[in-house]
């Protein structure tokens, strides 16, 4: 059972902490514990209760009425509200409680009603990226276990691959070839999976080469496939100089391809020499990107 302090509280559910305070001191609606030296905090149930009360306050329900609902009573008004009129945060809340309770069930019948809705693409934006945002929280407060958040990347990892074998190939008189890899030491690879999924389904070809690819090797396969552009994600493989080194090292490889990367940001005047470099920082900047590649060919 995890611990969360009130901050966590607030980050996850979007309810402030001041909120959160005087709901607990008027309504009794969350009863903290202590540490044994008096510090209070939340766990799992209390977690779980929070997004609850926030799903059904975002909708419109008074404080008051909510406070007054036994457990089942809770449960029962959340079972019945429409998942069709979900708004944003509730489909995010939807989905860390499923992690929470580790319910694959729950995950996906809530992930693919967002995807009927908006479509797998806004779908990835609009609701994974935030909820991911909030799975970092709770990372930095060690409030969830490493099979939880394997549990989910998986969950998700298995999704965009099916959506990228599922991407019907078209004709693009635009398409570029693009060659996408992650440096070596880099596990996280969701974020260029989806990077390959808005390529495919836009009629580019992509060649994936995943995790951890040594430099050297990188150098060998670009050399025998000549792509139009190198991508790339870096997280946590590498500090801010190795990031700048590491760049240098990719710009002077492949002088003739442009080098999208993303994962973090930097500026560094180092780097303005390298023209071929462009900074991504997120999945909308791509679609920008790939948006302006077919627009010059209209």
């Amino acid at each position: 059972m995890a611990n969360y302090s009130i901050k966590d509280i607030e980050k996850l559910s979007g309810i402030k902490a001041h909120t959160l305070r005087i709901w607990e001191k008027r309504f009794k609606l969350l009863e903290p514990k202590r540490t044994e030296t008096n510090i209070r905090y939340y766990d799992d149930e209390d977690l779980r209760k929070i997004l609850n009360v926030a799903l059904l306050y975002r909708k419109g329900y008074r404080i008051s009425q909510i406070a007054c609902l036994g457990v089942d009573e809770l449960i029962n008004k959340i079972t019945n509200l429409s998942i069709d009129n979900e708004d944003n945060e509730s489909k995010i809340d939807n989905l860390v409680m499923s992690m929470v309770e580790m319910d694959d069930r729950k995950f996906e019948k809530h992930l693919n009603n967002s995807i009927i809705q908006s479509g797998f693409e806004d779908t990835v934006i609009e609701i994974l990226y935030p909820f991911f945002n909030k799975i970092g929280i709770l990372w930095q407060t060690g409030a969830i276990y490493p099979a939880q958040e394997h549990f989910i990347s998986n969950l998700v990892r298995q999704k965009i691959i099916s959506a990228i074998d599922g991407t019907i190939d078209r004709a693009n008189p635009s398409g570029k070839h693009f060659l996408l890899f992650l440096p070596e030491g880099e596990m996280h690879e969701l974020g260029l999976l989806f990077y390959h999924y808005l390529l495919k389904k836009r009629g580019h070809r992509v060649t994936y080469l995943g995790q951890s690819v040594p430099l050297e090797d990188l150098k060998k396969a670009g050399a025998f496939l000549k792509p139009n552009y190198i991508v790339t994600k870096i997280y946590t493989s590498l500090d801010s100089f190795e990031q700048i080194t590491f760049l240098e090292k990719l710009s002077s490889y492949f002088p003739k391809q442009d080098i999208l990367f993303s994962g973090f940001d930097l500026d560094s005047p180092k780097l303005e020499k390298n023209r071929n470099l462009i900074h991504i920082n997120d999945a909308n900047k791509l679609r920008e990107l790939l948006d302006l590649i077919d627009s010059k060919h209209q």
